[in-house]
């Protein structure tokens, strides 16, 4: 078992960084169903988290420190360079989900990749917060990159290839709304993008038996950068956790830039 680094130090098993999650009882027979279920565990979470603490998560003006760079890339988290475009993805555990990403490398044209959280109901949320379904938050990875080198559809094409997106709020061992499958977008192409590549897919994916395609293509919403230790996990942990699974039959995009 490596050993991780002090925060203080966190277990390599992931199912055991995850104190509170959703049941898996939890009946989530189809993407409807799925959301009031959903707002109920939330509801729960929340009532909890006030029963133990005395107050349900709040704001946060503090903003989450840091680090100088990326552990992989060597550039800064926080900048988008001019001509560069911003990409958001939630697929469920976010330490495998953003090293899918960085793997692309610097000369594919990936400016940085982050980790955090978004889609929640309050602002700069922590992980613990986030793990207990309360604030509504997903684990989620932000890529910067230049489009003049890599497309939008090769991000996508990473994506849909490396997760399963027919299962609601769950990825392999993670569940919890957390872990949802989502496409955040920037701007009127990359929905269009997403929701045509998301069609194309889910023809696949229906004609060998799965589910419908269960992710939510929605507007970008804002996002918080997660812990620094959560950034680039894995390249600092090569041992660490790693939930990801796609199903093996996804096609990549022929147009999509490379």
């Amino acid at each position: 078992t490596p050993s991780l680094l002090p925060r203080p130090a966190l277990p390599a098993a992931r199912p055991s960084a995850r104190p509170l999650r959703a049941p898996r009882s939890l009946p989530l027979t189809s993407a409807a169903d799925g959301l009031k279920d959903t707002s109920k565990v939330m509801d729960f979470f929340n009532s909890l988290i006030k029963k133990t603490t005395g107050y349900p998560p709040s704001d946060r003006a503090e903003k989450m420190p840091l680090p100088k760079s990326h552990y992989v890339l060597k550039n800064p988290l926080d900048t988008v360079p001019p001509g560069h475009e911003v990409a958001m993805f939630g697929m469920g555990c976010f330490w495998g989900a953003e090293r899918k990403f960085w793997e692309l490398g610097k000369e594919k044209g990936v400016f940085s990749t982050s980790v955090g959280y978004a889609g929640g109901k309050t602002t700069n949320p922590n992980y613990r917060e986030v793990c207990s379904g309360a604030t509504g938050h997903n684990e989620v990875v932000r890529v910067v990159y230049d489009p003049k080198k890599l497309g939008y559809g090769k991000l996508l094409d990473v994506f849909w290839a490396a997760h399963n997106p027919t299962t609601l709020n769950q990825q392999g061992n993670d569940v919890g709304t957390q872990y949802r499958s989502g496409v955040y977008y920037y701007g009127e192409e990359q929905k269009k993008a997403a929701e045509a590549s998301k069609a194309r897919f889910e023809e696949v994916l229906k004609s060998k038996g799965y589910d419908g395609i269960v992710t939510e293509i929605v507007e970008a919403p804002e996002y918080y950068f997660a812990e620094d230790y959560h950034q680039q996990y894995l390249a600092k942990n090569p041992g660490g956790y790693c939930g990801l699974g796609g199903l093996g039959c996804y096609e990549p995009e022929p147009t999509a830039q490379l």
